[in-house]
């Protein structure tokens, strides 16, 4: 399968079936990317329904779920799931790293995506993680030295952890997994800074995104982090003059960027984000922050106050994310959404399909114990949990199925074929297949 992405759309070409799922990335005609992934990531069946919807809606148009209907059950699949292009391209790199330095230790700063089936691969092949997603420490630094192989993860990391790796002779760029869409967001913020614009920045303050960017933009800007949108007004109090800087202090500490003065650092703002939040949400802070500014400052002058940023918005965050809201859409009786319980994209997944059904977030088939019992994650409360009659009985039974941006779709058709084993079908994979 070929991936050509022209900077706005991305568009898929399948020819036959290889060892390695290919994929291209092009930038104005100029193809700067060619990613090869194990041929186990490969999906038989989602992977077949994702080419079929994709012939039928070449330009990306139609959010609709589609039904898969065995009879007995009826499985609504989310439009868009499953690995974007950050994700393809971190395990790419991350696989050829090991294949090129089989005599030397390879490292990965952190998990490489959050996904523990890729991450469990990647160790069982001999990569080891010098620390975890929140930043603590698994592997001192002095164990590392310039003749180890170090993977940047897809996140990105700060500007001074990769100074530091720089300082001790270790090559950062060969393997660095950066997400081109996470460069897009520094690149924004970057120029934010230059024009003298202060970098709100929305995303979880410990996440690994999130520091990265942080560091990037505290670079070339005052910056600072809001989680939500109760933070974003609480910091735009500042800006309107009703809370006063020791309570800004206090408020925001650990997320603002050194010299901050919040006196005269948020007259003129922009807002970009961790690109795996909830895109309708970082819209939402950035057009608030704007009406914050046109009530301070008046509308004709506007843009000396407040830059548009919607353009460092995710495109694989926000199909996925708009597929969701289809998903909204329909009846069902119980959703399913299968990621990492530490991935930020899949919990917004998960917060939406809350929203309308009881849903069971899971990292993989072994969660679904029997037709009565399977063991999820609360993700508000970060703790397993495991759920009695989670299938009801109905005939047909409707599930909602769906994934985060780094789940394989492999993982996905598992959980499918699981559920058939515990409800029953009354049709083979084939004989549903073949309608599309």
């Amino acid at each position: 399968m070929f991936l050509i992405y022209s900077g706005v759309l991305p568009f898929y070409f399948f020819t036959e079936p290889q060892a390695l799922f290919c994929v291209y990335f092009v930038d104005k005609f100029t193809a700067i990317k060619k990613f090869d992934i194990p041929a186990y990531y490969r999906s038989s069946i989602t992977g077949k329904i994702k080419e079929s919807r994709r012939v039928k809606d070449l330009r990306k148009q139609d959010f609709t779920p589609t039904i898969l209907d065995f009879g007995s059950v009826q499985f609504i699949l989310a439009r868009h799931f499953g690995f974007c292009y950050g994700v393809e391209n971190a395990i790419e790199i991350s696989y050829r790293a090991i294949e090129e330095n089989p005599d030397k230790k390879v490292y990965l700063l952190s998990q490489m995506i959050h996904n523990q089936e890729v991450n469990n691969d990647l160790q069982s092949r001999g990569i080891e993680f010098i620390m975890d997603t929140d930043g603590s420490q698994f592997i001192p630094w002095e164990k590392i030295n310039a003749d180890d192989v170090v993977i940047i993860p897809a996140f990105g990391t700060t500007i001074e952890i990769e100074n530091f790796l720089l300082d001790k002779g270790v090559e950062v760029q060969k393997y660095n997994t950066t997400c081109p869409f996470v460069e897009k967001v520094w690149n924004r913020a970057e120029k934010l800074g230059k024009e003298n614009h202060t970098v709100i920045i929305h995303g979880k303050p410990k996440h690994e995104e999130t520091r990265a960017t942080f560091s990037h933009s505290a670079a070339n800007a005052k910056s600072v982090v809001v989680r939500d949108m109760e933070e974003a007004v609480q910091l735009a109090a500042y800006v309107t003059g009703k809370k006063n800087a020791v309570q800004f202090t206090e408020e925001f500490a650990g997320r603002f960027s050194e010299g901050f003065d919040v006196t005269k650092d948020l007259e003129r703002v922009g807002v970009v984000n961790q690109t795996t939040m909830l895109a309708t949400e970082t819209q939402a802070i950035a057009d608030y922050f704007r009406k914050v500014m046109i009530e301070k400052y008046g509308e004709a002058d506007i843009k000396q106050h407040f830059a548009d940023t919607r353009d460092t918005l995710c495109y694989a965050t926000n199909d996925n994310q708009d597929s969701t809201y289809q998903l909204l859409e329909t009846d069902a009786d119980v959703a399913i959404v299968v990621g990492g319980y530490n991935s930020s994209n899949t919990s917004h997944i998960v917060e939406l399909c809350e929203r309308k059904f009881p849903t069971y977030f899971i990292n993989s088939e072994k969660e679904i114990k029997s037709t009565t019992e399977i063991h999820h994650y609360n993700y508000p409360q970060k703790k397993k949990e495991v759920a009695q009659g989670f299938l009801p009985a109905k005939h047909p039974l409707k599930i909602v199925l769906t994934s985060g941006a780094s789940c394989p779709d492999t993982l996905v058709d598992r959980v499918m074929l699981r559920l058939l084993e515990c409800v029953g079908s009354g049709k083979t994979i084939e004989e549903v297949l073949a309608e599309y």
